[in-house]
């Protein structure tokens, strides 16, 4: 799961530091690559219910495609989960009451595959920890699919978690090789062979593909280096991929309205992020005012993707008020199946998809997504695949 260090101040600063709620959750053992970027998918998948379900859900093909396994490499799934099961995370902060508090917990209660869906679990105490973006921040998935090295991405979990401290905060040799996965090597006890091997490499990955800068800076006794800590800024190039922690967003009467819909809350703040507060407002009154929409989410879903308008601008003619020929309704109903789907599952539809494409139908694709008209059959028969039935109550052209 996503590293997050103890501070190791002491006293009164690290009572402050925890106060203004920096994480405080840690992970002991190692975790491959692709284990890390397997845990973050994992926790975005059952984000928006991961303190309200006791067990989560999703398809297996799914899972893999997103953290990069071959989907038919069960067995690799299986020993990544098992690692994930196996390890520790443990965490040592201030409870809501200002008392002390100290947990320990598997990072997953029990995982299982069956029937091509992987289900698991976390403990309660851990997933409440894990839901609080004050504690724990989620790992922005196209950021994430950035990284090339598991030292590289270990460091980035770790330095994000404090982004708004700039700081880390110092850090024992011991605890950073812990957080690093290297404790267990004699070789990387000499700071000399850690900072050639793991640090710099990591460092000079995490400012190149990130959306943050880490910069290490160390404390030494004589000429001993005993801490390191990283200060932290922005990456003016790429922060555009880091994704809005919600404490704005949810804020807004757009947030609120989108909610009411039922939109999901990741795929409100989604919305509002790429399209801004002005668009989103603006298709919301457009749908509303329709009248008889049986799916308001879809259809604001293709509204937004079709930018559907009420009247003509600039000679250009206006979108339909409601879709009515059997391929527009076709187009409406494949939006709808799209934007039920979680943020995981819809990024694996499109590769999955795209995956049986070749040439010129899928530069189409890559450009128009799921309103492609060169693929207008081939998604039909993707979707009716994935929901069996969805378009019987539909005319053929």
């Amino acid at each position: 799961m996503d590293d997050i260090p103890r501070d190791q101040l002491s006293g009164s600063l690290r009572r402050g530091a925890v106060k203004k709620h920096v994480a405080a959750i840690h992970v002991s053992g190692k975790l491959t690559l692709l284990q890390r970027k397997l845990s973050n998918v994992l926790l975005l998948n059952a984000y928006d219910t991961i303190t309200s379900q006791s067990r989560h859900q999703i398809d297996a093909r799914t899972l893999c495609l997103m953290i990069g396994y071959n989907s038919n490499d069960m067995d690799t799934l299986k020993a990544s989960l098992r690692g994930l099961a196996e390890t520790v995370a443990e965490w040592d902060m201030l409870d809501e009451k200002g008392q002390q508090e100290w947990g320990v917990s598997s990072l997953l209660s029990y995982a299982k595959l069956s029937g091509g869906v992987c289900e698991y679990a976390y403990s309660p105490a851990l997933a409440e920890k894990l839901h609080d973006p004050k504690v724990f921040a989620l790992i922005n998935l196209n950021i994430q699919r950035r990284f090339t090295s598991g030292h590289a991405l270990a460091l980035y979990e770790n330095c994000y978690r404090f982004v708004r401290t700039g700081s880390t905060g110092w850090w024992s040799l011991e605890l950073f090789r812990r957080l690093m996965g290297v404790a267990d090597s004699p070789y990387y006890e000499v700071y000399k062979h850690l900072n050639a091997k793991i640090i710099k490499p990591a460092v000079t990955e995490v400012n190149k593909t990130s959306n943050i800068v880490v910069t290490p800076e160390t404390r030494k006794m004589g000429r001993t280096v005993t801490d390191i800590r990283f200060k932290i800024a922005e990456n003016p190039q790429l922060g555009i991929l880091d994704i809005d922690d919600g404490e704005g967003l949810r804020k807004s009467d757009v947030y609120a309205r989108l909610r009411a819909l039922g939109v999901s809350d990741r795929l409100a703040r989604q919305w509002m992020s790429e399209h801004g507060e002005s668009t989103v407002r603006t298709k919301l009154d457009y749908v509303a005012g329709q009248g008889g929409v049986k799916n308001p989410v879809g259809y604001l879903t293709a509204a937004l993707k079709e930018d559907y308008r009420p009247e003509r601008v600039e000679g250009f003619a206006a979108k339909p008020a409601k879709p009515s020929s059997p391929r527009a309704l076709r187009l409406a109903r494949v939006q709808e199946l799209a934007s039920a789907r979680k943020p995981t599952q819809r990024d694996a539809d499109k590769r999955l998809f795209s995956a049986r494409l070749n040439g010129d139908l899928r530069e189409d694709f890559e450009r128009h997504g799921w309103m492609s008209a060169l693929n207008a059959e081939a998604i039909r028969a993707f979707w009716e695949e994935l929901s069996p039935g969805a378009f019987d109550d539909l005319a053929d052209d």
